[in-house]
């Protein structure tokens, strides 16, 4: 990084900016988990990412985001609602990990925060015999009460729950929503819930009864599935496009359309790099060394080029793209 900043700039700027990045190098507890740098003059941002990335260094005019993009997009990331009457968790995670998510102050944690002194059904407690992360189950005592109340403020807390984690959570990340409950819970909740998020498809368990990491495998057999059908989905669609010319693999004509505004949604091979730089206003690619510290991974640009033109952008892994060039577009004329 250091010898491709050298080449452009003079040699106290290029300490500032490295000095940073070689704060870390020796930080050995830094580097147990897989991190994101971007460094800029005035700027420096580190990422923590819950699963691995290739080991690269680029300097560019921009920043090198795909696998910050590959991270952050929805194709493979999902939130795990973990539901009880008594407690309430929310986890994010990949294949590779799941994380808790802090709950947002407006989200209730419990039946009590929910309704308060409309509850009308006071006599449950809970004996806890651990919990979400020791794999023990909690243990319901329920002391009189008519069905049909209990059902009523299980609805109104779950409603509650269902607003508060739309409006804080699932709307923010755009992610979708799995519910993990009991089988009644599943019912009850779906009855009142207006998230759009939410999954068809759950755990019907109760959470409390599993370990985080369980937790991880079990929501993990759920989304794989679903993963694998949005990504043939997006492969399809691409080829229904270039049937009607309305498509291409071809990344030159892929640039010009992307500076034409006429990408609409754009796949991009994960840990394919060309080279390179894409003239702005033609769409004509350059080729160049990626130690140039004036180019970038033009794969990468273009992602940033789609998005600003108003396009979708999906970086998918090399066995799920629907052709071998690393790019594959519908135009949308």
């Amino acid at each position: 990084m250091e010898t491709s900043l050298l080449r452009q700039h003079a040699a106290d700027a290029v300490q500032a900016l490295v000095e940073p990045f070689e704060a870390l190098a020796q930080d050995h507890d830094f580097w147990n988990h897989t991190k994101g740098v971007l460094g800029a003059p005035g700027l420096f941002r580190v990422f923590l990412l819950q699963r691995p990335v290739a080991e690269l260094a680029v300097v560019a005019d921009s920043f090198h985001t795909k696998p910050l993009r590959q991270f952050l997009q929805s194709t493979g990331r999902y939130q795990v609602l973990a539901l009880s009457l008594h407690k309430v968790q929310l986890f994010e995670g990949d294949r590779n990990a799941l994380d808790a998510v802090t709950l947002a102050l407006g989200v209730p944690q419990t039946m009590t925060a929910a309704l308060g002194d409309e509850l009308t059904e006071p006599h449950t407690t809970v004996s806890s015999h651990g919990g979400l992360g020791s794999g023990h189950m909690a243990m319901h005592h329920g002391q009189g009460g008519k069905k049909d109340e209990i059902d009523g403020d299980a609805q109104r807390f779950f409603r509650a729950v269902d607003r508060a984690v739309l409006e804080h959570h699932s709307r923010p990340s755009g992610l979708p929503l799995m519910l993990a409950a009991l089988p009644e819970h599943h019912h009850l909740f779906r009855e009142v819930s207006h998230n759009p998020f939410l999954m068809a498809s759950g755990l019907t368990v109760d959470p409390q009864g599993l370990t985080q990491d369980e937790l991880r495998q079990r929501a993990w057999d759920v989304v794989a599935p679903q993963l694998e059908a949005q990504q043939s989905a997006w492969s399809d669609a691409y080829a229904a496009a270039a049937a009607q010319g309305l498509g291409s693999e071809d990344l030159s004509e892929v640039a010009h359309a992307a500076v034409a505004g006429r990408v609409a949604t754009l796949l991009i091979e994960a840990e394919r790099q060309v080279a390179g730089r894409i003239d702005q206003s033609t769409g004509r690619i350059d080729p160049a060394e990626l130690g140039n510290p004036r180019v970038d991974d033009v794969l990468d640009d273009l992602s940033a080029l789609v998005e600003k033109m108003g396009g979708q952008v999906h970086i998918l892994p090399a066995e799920s793209m629907p052709c071998h060039t690393g790019v594959a577009a519908s135009f949308r004329h």
